[in-house]
């Protein structure tokens, strides 16, 4: 009997979907449209067109995992569920008050502070108090969690989110309020803060519970859909899900911790490139993932992928373990327009999947990054093989209407401007994960992906500084590859300061034996046998004073007086390339103790490519302008027709079903022996 991995990513526009079938190493690819109004349908279309082009049965699916953007969207689109909120007395305000400061890249004059998750209308106030230390000097009053709760109900929320002051050190006044809340309320979904994120700052852990919250039931929902219908196909694989760290854990788990999903899909494009690097042996990457609508950037240093504890989502801070993205407006579906000052700008409105690109033809009047490309010659003139055709006569008069004629340019002029104003809004996010944070891009290559990411490379890999570019032989789907390379993944997290020089060893070793108990009690419910479960710990460290904290991995298993002291000179050597001081003398606080326990799952083993000597041979060529000193005729490959060992020199097109791959005149292409093209550029 077959049996088969299934994986599947929803994005903004495309569903991106990839089954292997491990024993014989066959693939099959495909994508179907995105249905943001249910998102469950494109999941659905997804299998059922995947398994039909394998002639496969759904009962054969062995191994399902999915990446979702339910909750990034509900969260990006102010469209979760109506949401209530019990704090302590005298927190009423807490999530309005928020930080007293303007993001860095917002208008100091201008910026106005986002509509929180929850009005202050919607929160109640409880008398309670549990002190720094975990001591209760106060306890909860029993009669006004009922009052609270049932308010909330009488106001029509579906979802209660409990925040205490210093809940972290003693959680017992949150869960006996939960209690009270499922006696008055039963229907409502219900998030403690202590379960969400037990770490000291209450705004932080407050605006992080709230968003749990905010997204409990429609995830919750759209869980059950799935469940649903996989039981209606019969498919009896249990389905994991992608979470923001580059893990996976199970739909029951995703329901209660609704937020980990907040940039599922993002982690799996990292995690898919991290996998390419492996393959490539190339363990040092910046990502770049551009699809419709945005461009999600990362970096992997000695085949890890960075990670941040202080990520964002939309305005609201995200302090969970998430894959370190960052995240800009650029796009194949990004609109080109001149301001009324007369600059070209590209970004970041997007055109999205509806109407889309002019060159769509479904209503897409304004000229997007698309339409330069296609006006350009850089796309073939239909996107997955044909299925969709593109229109080019739309594509040129939206490009000539609104910024060729405005700038007093011609169509070509004015479609490189477009894609050179793009790739450096590009570039300058590359140089955030990198160049801002010690790295030099010449130690890296660049891993391109996403149905945009190989069109571009060649213009960022040069503007950049990378040594070379890779393209994935599936560099469309990357995301869903990345989840067949991905492990069950669960964090824990603990607020113990510890002040230098003065550290508490038993303590410490106490906190994270119980944090590893936790760990491998939930790996065990979730079917991971214990030779197949690992661990690791990290504790977060700053000076005496500071304001903010960095993540470093402790050395060893142990707790010892040796292992703090190496702790502390690594922070003191990160400290250095972030922020270009340390100080030794300075004394050294330990903040919140981590531990990432890990699943083992199967991975897939990508088949290599069969190979072939000597160069590719072409199918035929294309006018494509790669400056303004007009045309080149360029040949085209299909890159299902390249074979591990074969050299494409450019300038040259690759096309596939998911994509194109532009080589510059200076740049030389190689196939590896997975199918991976590698691209060098002549330095002068």
């Amino acid at each position: 009997m077959s049996q088969y991995a299934l994986a599947l990513d929803v994005g903004g526009t495309f569903t991106d979907v990839i089954m292997v079938e491990p024993a014989s190493g066959a693939l099959w690819t495909t994508k179907t449209p995105s249905t943001p109004a249910d998102p469950s349908t494109g999941f659905f279309d997804g299998v059922d067109k995947v398994l039909g082009r394998a002639d496969a049965k759904a009962a054969d699916v062995t191994s399902l995992f999915h990446g979702s953007t339910v909750a990034t969207n509900a969260i990006l689109e102010a469209k979760g569920a109506a949401t209530g909120m019990i704090v302590t007395d005298g927190f009423k305000y807490v999530l309005e008050i928020g930080r007293h400061d303007i993001p860095r890249k917002e208008n100091l004059y201008s910026w106005v502070k986002p509509a929180r998750p929850i009005p202050p209308r919607l929160i109640m106030e409880v008398p309670e108090r549990v002190q720094l230390d975990g001591s209760v000097a106060r306890p909860v009053d029993e009669d006004a969690c009922r009052e609270a709760a049932l308010r909330l109900k009488q106001r029509g929320v579906q979802s209660v989110a409990i925040v205490f002051l210093h809940a972290y050190a003693n959680p017992a006044h949150e869960r006996r309020a939960a209690e009270i809340v499922r006696e008055v309320f039963p229907e409502a979904q219900i998030s403690i803060s202590s379960d969400v994120l037990p770490v000291f700052r209450e705004y932080e852990r407050s605006v992080v519970t709230a968003l749990n919250a905010y997204v409990q039931p429609k995830v919750g929902s759209y869980i059950e859909k799935l469940s649903g219908g996989l039981k209606a196909r019969e498919v009896s694989s249990p389905l994991l899900i992608m979470k923001s760290n580059g893990g996976v854990f199970s739909p029951s788990r995703a329901a209660k911790r609704a937020v980990d999903l907040a940039l599922s899909g993002p982690a799996a494009g990292v995690i898919g490139a991290r996998y390419v690097g492996d393959l490539t042996g190339m363990k040092n990457a910046i990502t770049i993932d551009i699809g419709g609508t945005s461009a999600d950037i990362s970096l992997i240093e000695n085949g890890r992928a960075q990670m941040t504890n202080d990520g964002e989502i939309g305005p609201f801070p995200l302090p969970i373990p998430i894959v370190d993205i960052h995240t800009i407006g650029a796009g194949g579906g990004s609109i080109a327009a001149v301001s009324d000052q007369g600059g070209l700008t590209v970004g970041p409105e997007s055109a999205g999947a509806s109407p889309g690109p002019a060159c769509y033809g479904q209503g897409g009047e304004r000229p997007t990054v698309t339409d330069a490309n296609l006006v350009l010659g850089r796309i073939p003139p239909h996107l997955l093989g044909g299925e969709i055709p593109l229109d080019t006569e739309r594509a040129e008069r939206a490009v000539r209407e609104h910024v060729a004629e405005p700038l007093g340019l011609d169509l070509h002029q004015a479609a490189l401007g477009i894609l050179k104003i793009v790739n450096s809004n590009m570039v300058g996010a590359l140089k955030v994960v990198s160049v801002e944070k010690g790295y030099d891009p010449q130690d890296f290559a660049l891993v391109a992906f996403g149905g945009a990411g190989p069109m571009h490379a060649g213009d960022l890999a040069r503007l950049l500084g990378t040594q070379s570019f890779v393209i994935p032989p599936y560099p469309g789907i990357l995301c869903a590859m990345g989840l067949l390379a991905t492990d069950l993944q669960l964090d824990y997290v603990r607020t113990q300061v510890q002040r230098a020089p003065n550290y508490d060893l038993a303590g410490m070793e106490a906190t994270y034996a119980a944090m590893a108990a936790e760990a491998a009690a939930d790996l065990a419910a979730e079917g991971v046998p214990a030779e197949r479960q690992q661990s690791q710990r990290f504790a977060d460290l700053r000076y005496a004073k500071q304001g903010y904290e960095l993540t470093v991995a402790f050395p060893g298993d142990t707790v010892t007086g040796e292992a703090v002291a190496a702790l502390v000179e690594e922070f003191h050597r990160r400290h250095e390339q972030l922020y270009t001081f340390s100080d030794a003398d300075a004394p050294v606080e330990i903040v919140n103790l981590r531990l990432r326990a890990v699943g083992l799952v199967d991975k897939i083993d990508l088949p290599k490519a069969p190979a072939a000597d000597g160069g590719a041979t072409p199918r035929g060529n294309r006018q494509v302008w790669f400056d303004d000193k007009g045309p080149t005729e360029t040949p085209v490959f299909d890159r299902i027709d390249l074979a591990a060992g074969q050299t494409i020199d450019g300038p040259a097109i690759v096309d596939q079903a998911d994509t194109t791959t532009v080589i510059s005149p200076d740049q030389r292409a190689r196939v590896d022996d997975y199918g991976n093209l590698v691209v060098t550029t002549e330095r002068r």
